[in-house]
């Protein structure tokens, strides 16, 4: 038996709109979780959520309290605009009423509508609209403030990757912030130059420490990152300088050390920012060399001038830059710390300094309530 056209058409019609209502629905859920669309999907939800509960409320009072419903209200503080928020909250009033009414006077048992219900249910929805308003302040919604910090994180991680380096050297780094946060006022910035031959590498401490100064690191280590390899060596740090004071920041100074260094020959020049300076085992003799150019720190003034100090890795020489986090502390001073440090480093030199970085950080400064970062670059016998 054939169908009739008509009937095909209309069960045709249907499986369209039903397709395009499906579609319409996972594109407003896509864009809203991605902090782009509408929130009524989540306000329409929400709505129906109060008299669910209220309805609970009424018929068993004892396990489903009246105070259940800043369960709504703390959700949509964190899922709705302040627009939206108000027009929930006016819906959880109403339902507070409904069941003061019902349920009779808060004299007459513990599972009535209380005063201390009102209060509680009140408070969470002043604290729902105070993180609403913010969030509408700053513009990033909570469901992608956390995906945004997460980003921000792997991407300064990934600037400061040291490239691979030729057979016969090796190169490790550590970063530990402050406190055990996510961002640090310490970074690296790191690039092969000069068709490959020659590493570039910039150590740089942000004035602050821990989540103060990271958004000012994220920043110049982006900046930095661009300057670096496109400048010739000698330029770089008077273009970070000048970059620094163009962005007038109240704490707007920092300290930084630039390794420029030849794979070919092992020859290599500092040239330092204020910067602790470099420190050069030489395998011959086993002895430390502290190595540091002369400069002022970046963003002081402008004209600044640096020298670099120039020296040479020999096979078995190791080259340590590190920043003041690592070293100094408010019960000893930088000599003591560098001594230190350079006493933990020779247990490394029989194993070539393998993974040595991030266990010279737990040595030396493990509960140091500043950002630590330490840079080791070997040349292999």
């Amino acid at each position: 038996m054939r169908n009739r056209p008509g009937v095909a058409s209309y069960s045709a019609r249907m499986r369209k709109r039903a397709h395009r209502v499906r579609i319409s629905l996972r594109r407003s859920g896509v864009d809203y979780f991605r902090g782009e669309g509408s929130d009524w999907v989540a306000f329409a939800g929400l709505l129906l959520t109060i008299p669910a509960i209220t309805w609970g409320t009424l018929t068993n009072p004892v396990w489903c309290s009246p105070a259940a419903l800043v369960l709504p209200i703390v959700a949509g503080g964190l899922l709705l605009r302040p627009a939206s928020l108000l027009g929930l909250y006016a819906t959880a009033a109403g339902a507070l009423i409904v069941e003061s009414i019902v349920l009779g006077p808060y004299t007459q048992g513990p599972v009535r509508v209380t005063p201390g219900t009102v209060l509680v249910v009140a408070a969470c929805g002043l604290f729902g609209l105070l993180i609403a308003q913010f969030r509408a302040r700053v513009g990033v919604p909570w469901r992608r403030g956390g995906t945004m910090l997460f980003d921000l994180r792997e991407r300064i991680r990934a600037q400061s990757a040291l490239p691979r380096l030729p057979k016969g050297w090796h190169r490790e780094m550590a970063l530990r912030p402050a406190g055990g946060q996510s961002f640090s006022g310490d970074f690296v910035v790191a690039a092969r130059t000069n068709g490959g031959r020659t590493l570039e590498v910039l150590l740089t401490d942000v004035s602050g420490k821990g989540m103060d100064a990271g958004s000012r690191a994220l920043l110049l280590s982006g900046a930095f990152g661009g300057l670096l390899g496109s400048l010739p060596p000698h330029g770089f740090l008077p273009a970070a300088n000048g970059y620094l004071l163009r962005q007038d920041w109240d704490e707007g100074f920092a300290t930084s050390i630039h390794l420029v260094l030849d794979l070919e020959s092992g020859d290599y020049e500092l040239l330092s920012a204020g910067h602790l300076p470099a420190l050069q085992l030489h395998a011959g003799t086993g002895r430390w060399e502290e190595k540091s150019g002369e400069g002022p720190l970046l963003g002081v003034y402008d004209g600044a001038e640096f020298h670099p100090v120039k020296g040479a890795l020999e096979p078995g020489d190791v080259l340590m830059l590190f920043t003041d986090g690592l070293v100094e502390s408010a019960d000893r001073d930088i000599a003591e710390g560098i001594d230190r440090l350079t006493g933990e480093a020779d247990r490394y030199v029989a194993s070539g300094f393998e993974g040595a970085a991030w266990h010279l950080i737990e040595a030396c400064a493990k509960d140091v309530n500043d950002d630590r970062a330490l840079l080791l670059i070997s040349r292999r016998t």
